[in-house]
């Protein structure tokens, strides 16, 4: 089933979300949050393959605050310029606002069984760690989530289930900050974290430089068996 764009209305301002429903009637619902370069088609693909897996998945446009509708791959040297330029102009805690009012809407929606979730991937992977310090989504999964070390006071605030992948070799998340966060999280409760030897940032962003059939699919199998256990 094709997926539809819907419109959310907030306080701030609106903004749209891609929207990818199961065929069932109820299901537990899935915030895919997006990377740098907006709702393309690989956060499209990812929506529909969670909707394949019996979820109600929603991917918002988190960019609307600074440009509406950015949709950009990874293939070019002008768009990593584009998706750096709005990574850097982007705020995370506006951002987690957004995702909120995210959650709230889709737990009401007539498909939503109640229990909703979250999944990001690079930028994404630092929102769906803020996902589960800020909001109350049942369950969050963060794909080699970029910062994440600087926000580590905010565990404190953990109360639902948290799992973390990351790349040992991602460009973008240093050893030293991997290990403040390994630190860090490590014994705490509600927190799972993989590791992934020889991997880079993105290995699971399908059609990626760095996309690594097998990590990925380790990777996301266990994604999958987490949101069963807590969502489901």
């Amino acid at each position: 089933m094709a997926g539809e764009t819907i419109t959310l209305k907030t306080e701030d301002g609106d903004f749209n979300a891609y929207v990818a429903r199961p065929s069932k009637a109820k299901a537990p619902a899935i915030v895919v949050i997006q990377e740098i370069f907006g709702v393309n088609a690989v956060m499209r693909e990812i929506a529909d393959g969670l909707a394949d897996q019996g979820y109600l998945a929603i991917c918002p446009d988190l960019f609307w605050r600074i440009e509406p509708g950015i949709d950009i791959t990874d293939q070019s040297e002008a768009e990593w310029k584009k998706a750096f330029e709005l990574f850097n102009a982007f705020d995370a805690d506006l951002g987690v606002k957004d995702i909120a009012a995210v959650i709230d809407h889709i737990r009401a929606d007539r498909g939503c069984s109640g229990k909703v979730g979250a999944v990001g991937y690079c930028l994404g992977g630092l929102l769906a760690y803020l996902t589960a310090t800020n909001t109350d989504a049942d369950a969050s999964v963060s794909y080699y989530g970029v910062g994440i070390e600087n926000r580590l006071g905010e565990a404190e605030k953990l109360e639902r289930p948290l799992m973390l992948h990351i790349a040992e070799e991602d460009q973008f998340v240093p050893k030293e900050a991997q290990a403040i966060i390994l630190q860090a999280l490590k014994n705490h409760p509600q927190v799972t974290v993989h590791t992934y030897p020889g991997r880079d940032h993105a290995f699971a962003r399908h059609g990626g430089e760095h996309y690594d059939a097998d990590a990925a699919r380790h990777a996301n199998g266990r994604s999958l068996a987490f949101f069963q256990q807590h969502l489901l």
